[in-house]
């Protein structure tokens, strides 16, 4: 959790700054979202199936399949880093047409886009060797390292954004330049603690070296999170682009939402991680109760949170939005748009849970299939029609419209597994297997 809001954090704190210089300017970082969930859907997507591969040759005690394994971080970084990098400097303004910008906020997307393409081989590290040190057992130091990157954005943003003292003043390009210097130091932090033999890996040069094998069991496990990661982009293009035909206010508005719902959603993420362990460990002793009982509880707890946070949010949304920006016309907007969009709060977690338990099942096209529901099955029909009826207020009623129809077919479909558990006989807890 924590490392998943330090990476939400990036993007909040550059909004909270440049939300200083106009709605443009976040409206500008909006249509970038995109582009940032690809890069984070790479980096993810590598890290957990590396993660993945250094466990099991670990498990093995095969020590130089282990670091070879561990070697990958670099030439994967190097490599999409550099696609990145090349796409945000040659190719920002057919790009940025495509994700819906606005001539309004072209140049000032186009600005941030260029400088940020410099930070993405760290970013890209420092992802990927994050999960590399989680996958020999140590998760404290990533998130020391992430957490240290995000802090020295916090400190450089509004020093870089205005020219506060000794410092020019650089607008949008200094909350990118920003980013990009944090991302840096945490990329930085990540190899000098690995290359310092101070963590499980003793990574030698060779190991730097390609292998076919290697990287066809790292995509293996880690392509399916890098598919869903690429639905979400695809489907923040199309909310951008209907977005756009009401001009960049509405953008700027979804923009903020979008933060904000960021760091409500997190909890759901975190009790995920921690419900899919539990799941996993009784579904391979035979404990059947005991995974439905893991399953309600954490659940229905999820729920309850969730809702009182919801309820906070509704309350507050105007405050909430507040902290971002006192543009009238903005807020005017953006309140509304939140407490639609945030109605559905308390079921996004439930479901959330119900996809997990199905992973921890092993039936991963289950959860595969209820995680592309949402989006494309209900969310993307809904914003072609709803804007249709209601206008902008159709964009926002699309989201908990789909939300409510993917908990839905979530529910269902564990509630159908869980009758065919109770119909197999499977509800006497029986020992876990010895041998």
């Amino acid at each position: 959790m924590a490392s998943m809001i330090t990476l939400a954090l990036y993007n909040i704190i550059d909004t909270f700054w440049v939300a200083r210089l106009g709605h443009e300017a976040i409206a500008a970082l909006t249509i970038i979202l995109p582009w940032n969930i690809l890069v984070i859907a790479i980096g993810v997507g590598s890290g957990i199936g590396i993660s993945a591969l250094t466990s099991r040759r670990f498990g093995e005690g095969n020590i130089e399949a282990t670091n070879h394994a561990a070697g990958q971080v670099f030439p994967l970084s190097g490599l999409f880093g550099g696609i990145f990098l090349a796409s945000a400097v040659f190719l920002p303004h057919p790009m940025l047409t495509f994700f819906g910008a606005t001539q309004d906020i072209m140049d000032y997307a186009s600005q941030y886009l260029r400088i940020i393409g410099f930070g993405v081989p760290f970013l890209l590290l420092s992802i990927m060797n994050n999960n590399l040190l989680r996958g020999s057992g140590d998760a404290l130091r990533p998130m020391i390292f992430m957490i240290a990157g995000a802090v020295v954005n916090i400190i450089l943003d509004p020093l870089l954004i205005f020219g506060i003292g000794p410092f020019p003043e650089l607008g949008v390009q200094g909350a990118a330049l920003a980013t990009v210097i944090a991302q840096l130091i945490s990329a930085g932090l990540n190899f000098s603690y690995i290359i310092a033999r101070r963590s499980a890996y003793r990574i030698e040069l060779h190991h730097l070296k390609p292998g076919l094998s290697i990287l066809f069991d790292i995509y293996r496990v880690g392509f399916p999170s890098i598919i869903m990661q690429i639905t979400e982009s695809v489907t923040f293009i199309l909310l951008n682009n209907v977005l756009s035909t009401f001009g960049s206010l509405a953008i700027a508005a979804a923009g903020l939402v979008i933060r904000v719902a960021d760091l409500a959603f997190m909890p759901a993420f975190g009790v995920s991680q921690g419900l899919l362990p539990i799941v996993g460990f009784n579904f391979g002793a035979h404990l059947w109760k005991r995974v439905w009982v893991a399953v309600k509880l954490a659940s229905g707890g999820l729920a309850l949170f969730m809702a009182i946070t919801m309820v906070v949010l509704e309350i507050f949304a105007p405050e909430i939005i507040g902290i971002f920006s006192d543009d009238p016309e903005l807020i005017t907007i953006a309140v509304p748009a939140m407490r639609i969009v945030m109605t559905s709060l308390f079921l996004i977690g439930p479901a959330i849970l119900f996809v997990t338990t199905f992973q921890g099942l092993s039936k991963g096209k289950d959860a595969l299939i209820l995680s592309q529901t949402r989006q494309l099955v209900f969310l993307v029909p809904l914003l072609f029609l709803l804007p249709r009826i209601w206008g902008a207020t159709g964009i926002w009623l699309s989201i908990p419209f789909s939300d409510a129809l993917g908990f839905l077919v979530a529910g269902l479909w564990l509630f159908r597994e869980y009758k065919m558990q109770q119909k197999a006989g499977n509800w006497s807890d029986i020992p876990a297997r010895t041998s």
